[in-house]
């Protein structure tokens, strides 16, 4: 008998320029792609299998991509995130899974991991009151500095550079929660630091960011530069990326002043436009061949 057609679940909020890449590239391979976003999928005890999924009809993806999951409230969120985990528990193959998407969008939990992992991070302090915040900041040498990010952020948004204890805002400008990043960043001809892509243990891609400031996001004008990234900061970057338990990261690395790299940051919904501008390699065709690679292996283990 004939083998199924695989079919993969997309999850996106705008079929944008990289769900169109992975389309691209799952129909290259004669895989049939659907796309919804998270806040399209239900809960439906009166099904089967619990779920309702657009485009499935009361059957499971063979597997589940997560590209974006956009915002909304605690309950939105947690709803979404719950369709992930439900979709685990059914042995339906999830990149990213909900763990690993929740253990990125904390940044302090990617700060825990990694320390615990004895992976080389900044020093950082997730603290709820202005007080707290204050006498953290308060405890650094006069020439300390720490960045100041939005506990869940992503692309360089909300960054504040805090050089003292009055630079601190209040807490309804951080929703409450001040999580605090040790400032490690080097000038030199502007700043840098670098993005590097892991899939499935393997490391795709690499770039290096330029920029005027010390922000160097893509989005925030940043300037992807191609880049050959030594043995140990691959090491790092997949040691960072199995820490917060997630298949498909972005790894942040940074050169510190004593010549060292450090992870900053593993995003768990990597973007890839910018790092795709200074690699010949397909980004989305290798993501995809990894995923189908791992699916046809379920497959021959369920057969066998």
């Amino acid at each position: 008998m004939p083998q199924r057609r695989a079919t993969i679940l997309l999850i996106t909020d705008h079929l944008d320029w990289h769900a169109r890449a992975i389309g691209r590239a799952l129909a290259s391979s004669g895989i049939a792609m659907q796309h919804a976003p998270l806040a399209a999928c239900q809960f439906d005890s009166s099904q089967p299998l619990g779920l309702n999924l657009p485009g499935f009809a009361g059957r499971l993806p063979d597997a589940v991509l997560v590209r974006t999951i956009a915002g909304g409230s605690f309950e939105a969120i947690t709803r979404r995130l719950g369709i992930l985990h439900a979709l685990r528990c059914l042995n339906v193959l999830v990149w990213n899974d909900a763990r690993a998407i929740e253990r990125c969008v904390d940044k302090s939990m990617t700060s825990f991991l990694l320390a615990r992992q004895g992976i080389p991070t900044p020093t950082a302090h997730a603290v709820e009151t202005l007080e707290a915040a204050r006498a953290i900041v308060n405890r650094r040498s006069i020439d300390g500095k720490w960045v100041l990010k939005p506990l869940f952020g992503s692309q360089g948004k909300g960054l504040r550079l805090i050089a003292q204890a009055d630079d601190l805002p209040l807490p309804e400008s951080v929703s409450g929660v001040y999580y605090l990043q040790e400032f490690q960043a080097v000038e030199n001809d502007g700043f840098q630091d670098f993005r590097v892509l892991v899939c499935a243990g393997q490391i795709v891609a690499a770039m290096m960011r330029h920029a005027s400031t010390w922000i160097t996001n893509v989005k925030q004008g940043g300037r992807p530069v191609r880049a050959v990234i030594d043995t140990q900061m691959r090491d790092l970057a997949l040691a960072a990326a199995k820490a917060v338990g997630a298949t498909l990261a972005g790894v942040d690395l940074l050169i510190g002043a004593d010549g060292r790299p450090t992870v900053l940051e593993v995003n768990s919904m990597p973007a890839w436009s910018g790092l795709q501008k200074v690699t010949n390699r397909d980004i989305a065709a290798t993501i995809c061949t990894d995923l189908l690679q791992v699916i046809e292996a379920q497959r021959d283990r369920v057969a066998s």
